[in-house]
């Protein structure tokens, strides 16, 4: 795909196709997706190893998994929703993959993207207590 095809949805979906990978991963090791209690109980590292090649780092309510050769950094939602984004790790997310996401490389421009896809209604707000985003499934 040429950067000039890719769509912000294309960046979401991709965004959070890695989010899922990474944690599969920490639940295949730690036996939970969500692993900021385990941390908060001392029970694990605030940063450490899921695989030989990938490695975890958690903060706040988030978490950012290391691969091999690129990150992934999200925030866990409400009932350990891993499918919410918001405009800040989309955008840290297109400037690790500039040949694929130039235009999102651009902060004012993913943010003008990121209005204009909350105005049709194909993103919205994940809960009221949250400040993390979902896509809108279709009717």
């Amino acid at each position: 795909m040429r950067e000039q095809d890719s769509t912000l949805e294309d960046l979401i979906t991709d965004f959070l196709y890695k989010v899922d990978i990474g944690t599969k991963l920490l639940e295949e090791n730690f036996g939970t997706r969500n692993i900021l209690r385990l941390w908060r109980s001392n029970q694990i590292q605030r940063c450490g190893k899921i695989t030989d090649t990938v490695e975890y780092e958690l903060h706040g309510v988030g978490c950012a998994i290391h691969f091999p050769t690129e990150s992934v950094d999200f925030d866990y939602g409400s009932n350990n929703r891993i499918d919410g984004f918001d405009i800040w790790r989309l955008y840290i997310y297109a400037s690790d993959r500039p040949l694929k996401y130039k235009k999102y490389c651009n902060k004012n421009e993913l943010k003008k993207e990121f209005n204009e896809y909350l105005a049709l209604n194909k993103i919205e707000k994940m809960s009221a207590s949250d400040n993390l985003y979902i896509l809108r499934k279709p009717e």
